[in-house]
């Protein structure tokens, strides 16, 4: 069985909070080469490094990881307060 590609937002999340690659790789446990290819999507994490990103960014998995194209977060946010509003 082939695996899927997974789309990620490491990139906008390390970028957004000033965070280099070579200290996010550090934090996470892995070369900063690393960090490159899962941001440019070339490389899909174990789950065990899945999970060590999203707990460094402190968010679930399914803001930072998906099989489909993630939105914009600002989009993802107007969702949720549509839906709050409803």
């Amino acid at each position: 069985m082939e695996s899927r590609k997974l789309h990620n937002r490491i990139a906008v999340l390390r970028r957004e909070r000033g965070v280099s690659r070579k200290e996010l790789a550090a934090h996470i446990g892995v070369n900063f080469q690393t960090v490159g290819y899962l941001e440019r999507e070339e490389y899909n994490p174990s789950l065990d490094l899945a999970f060590r990103i999203c707990e460094y960014f402190g968010l679930p998995v399914e803001l930072v990881f998906g099989t489909a194209p993630l939105k914009p977060l600002s989009a993802e946010l107007l969702a949720v307060r549509k839906q709050e509003g409803e």
